[in-house]
């Protein structure tokens, strides 16, 4: 059995004081049913790692670099020293909005695998390519550049999410069977390239628009392990109605 794994990503929100208020209100109230994460903005980390007891904290992005002429980047080592273990890398609107590349996301996991922390690699296609009929290309193609060159054990650890872009921010969400199906082609690409027991163990999320209403029809899939989530991991209720939604 896969444990479930369920992340929020606050994006460009909250201050540090905002960050505590969510922790002070959240935090006491996720189990051990599933692995309960957000990933918070650079300046709010060391609040949040502080702050967080139950919940998993993560970044939102890193540098693959360990030092140097990067401005206003960061390295692993930096998240590392202050308590963070996981990392969000090709977001969608990571790879929209500042041109991210498969090689640079696979770079970046690379040296975030290396410091032993686990990153949530994410994939999805946009809604042009999502009508043109291009999804299993795309995505195939994402997980298989994002993974390139990574031990098979390490990709047994990973998180990949399935993010179509057409449904990040925009109140749309995939059809139960279009994330059933993206998600199952995802661990088949996985298994293309590692293998059937790597396949077996790695967990996908889906994310896009789920909301507390809706994320235990899309948890009751055979291949959906998890959910990445935007807008409803921003309010205490909303996060706690998402925690008590997983069985």
């Amino acid at each position: 059995m896969r444990k479930p794994i369920i992340f929020g990503n606050w994006k460009m929100n909250k201050t540090n004081a905002q960050a505590q208020s969510f922790f002070d209100g959240v935090d006491a109230f996720a189990t051990d049913k599933a692995d309960f994460g957000v990933a918070v903005p650079f300046t709010a980390l060391h609040t949040s790692v502080n702050a967080a007891k139950n919940i998993h904290v993560a970044a939102e992005n890193v540098h693959w670099a360990p030092n140097g002429a990067y401005t206003g980047e960061v390295s692993v080592e930096m998240l590392k020293e202050i308590g963070v273990k996981w990392v969000v890398l090709g977001h969608s609107e990571r790879r929209q909005y500042f041109n991210e590349t498969d090689e640079e996301v696979n770079k970046k996991a690379a040296v975030v695998i290396e410091a032993g922390m686990t990153p949530i690699i994410c994939v999805g296609e946009t809604l042009f390519e999502f009508e043109a009929g291009k999804t299993e290309s795309v995505v195939r193609k994402q997980v298989a550049g994002t993974l390139a060159g990574l031990a098979p054990e390490a990709v047994s650890n990973l998180v990949i999410a399935y993010e179509p872009v057409w449904a990040i921010g925009t109140g749309k969400s995939a059809t139960i069977e279009i994330a059933q199906d993206t998600c199952a082609l995802v661990r088949d690409e996985v298994r293309n390239i590692f293998g059937d027991d790597v396949a077996s163990k790695v967990r996908v999320q889906y994310g896009g628009s789920v909301k507390p209403d809706n994320i235990a029809e899309y948890m009751s899939q055979e291949d959906i392990d998890g959910a990445l989530i935007g807008g409803a991991s921003l309010e205490v209720d909303s996060f706690k109605a998402i925690i008590d939604a997983i069985k």
